[in-house]
């Protein structure tokens, strides 16, 4: 079996050296050997960082992309999980949607003021209930 230099892996998976030595040191990919000093991967470590970009676009975190690898380093994905934060996605898109079109009518809107425009108060309206929503929740609790 062919091995990869660190520095191609760093050139066809588009991660710096640095990034990988420190994805090694976090458990999510792992060297096999070492030529001199360069650390040397098997070729499925480039799946492997697809995986891990994946996982970090989808906003998983780096621990959390971690516990998702089995011990052979292939993913044994929590179904359970990912459709937590597929939803999860669901509701920052409808979010995001509601803001672009606020944005689209504040930019359009023929009224005089935005104040004056009910259209736009009622989007300001909803948009800060469900501001006060997320606030509530993403409260800590104390205990005492």
């Amino acid at each position: 079996m062919k091995f990869l230099d660190i520095g191609e892996v760093a050139e066809r998976s588009g991660n710096k050296p640095s990034a990988l030595r420190y994805y090694e040191e976090a458990g999510l990919i792992s060297s096999v050997t070492r030529h001199g000093l360069r650390r040397q991967f098997a070729p499925e470590v480039l799946l492997q960082l697809k995986l891990i970009a994946m996982g970090k676009s989808a906003g998983f975190s780096l621990d959390e992309i971690a516990g998702m690898f089995g011990r052979n380093g292939m993913p044994d994905l929590p179904r359970a999980a990912l459709h937590a934060k597929a939803e999860e996605i669901d509701r920052k898109i409808r979010e995001m949607t509601a803001l672009r079109d606020t944005l689209r009518h504040v930019a359009d809107c023929p009224a005089p003021s935005h104040m004056e425009c009910p259209t736009f108060r009622r989007l300001v309206d909803m948009a800060g209930k469900r501001s006060g929503k997320r606030g509530k929740m993403a409260k800590p609790k104390t205990g005492t």
